[in-house]
């Protein structure tokens, strides 16, 4: 009989047995956190360890901190030099823009001194009157603009103190060559009203070629010459 149970145990047929710890299951877990903490702390200390012996960490962040500092700098001197180059550059349209309206001033002064030069020109003529009310031209020019333009310039007075408005027409007539034959060319009469002094002026076209050679200015009244006056051009 008792034979039969050894071998009873001995062989398959045997019944089953369980093992079972005897540290109950939070202890299990708490114990399996701490290797856990334990590994990853490992891990990470090899880590940095590992960076450290290759030297990897050991001017970083110093380098970071003059990296930064570097890229701080070049940033205020980028803005300083872009307000240098505003300022320049708003200068620059300030002058510009002074020296136009200085050649502008320049070419308006110099077409003021040229009228009055002429003003000039023709009040210098200007003589004590013969004491009669009938007006008088006294000073005539004339220029040649282009080969077909004659400018002229006349002007007219009454000498006499209160004299009445004189009403008339003024004639201009040129007198000259074209293609060698003997050339006149008449402007249209002007009606003219002078209440002391007149100055009238214009320009006419002539034919190409044309040489023209004297400027006559007439004055008349009606049928009446009251003044003439005739210069070389």
């Amino acid at each position: 009989m008792r034979l039969r149970l050894l071998r009873r145990r001995l062989t398959v047929s045997a019944p089953r047995v369980s093992v079972r710890s005897a540290l109950p299951w939070p202890l299990r877990w708490l114990l399996g956190a701490v290797v856990l903490g334990f590994s990853g702390a490992l891990a990470l200390w090899a880590f940095e360890f590992g960076k450290d012996i290759a030297g990897l960490d050991r001017n970083a962040k110093q380098e970071l901190a003059q990296l930064r500092q570097e890229v701080q700098q070049l940033r205020e001197d980028l803005t300083k030099a872009q307000s240098v180059a505003n300022t320049a550059e708003s200068l620059l349209t300030a002058e510009k823009v002074a020296q136009e309206q200085l050649v502008g001033q320049m070419r308006q002064l110099q077409a003021d001194n040229q009228a009055l030069r002429n003003d000039l020109g023709f009040f210098e003529r200007l003589i004590p009157g013969s004491g009669t009310d009938a007006p008088t031209i006294r000073a005539l020019q004339a220029e040649r603009l282009s080969p077909v333009q004659v400018r002229w310039q006349a002007l007219m007075i009454q000498a006499m103190k209160n004299a009445p408005d004189f009403r008339g027409v003024l004639e201009i007539t040129f007198a000259g060559t074209l293609d060698g034959k003997s050339w006149t060319l008449a402007q249209a009469p002007q009606a003219v009203v002078i209440k002391g002094y007149l100055r009238q002026e214009g320009v006419v076209s002539v034919p190409p070629g044309a040489v023209v050679k004297t400027v006559t200015a007439k004055l008349l009244q009606g049928s009446s010459v009251k003044s003439v006056q005739t210069i070389p051009l």
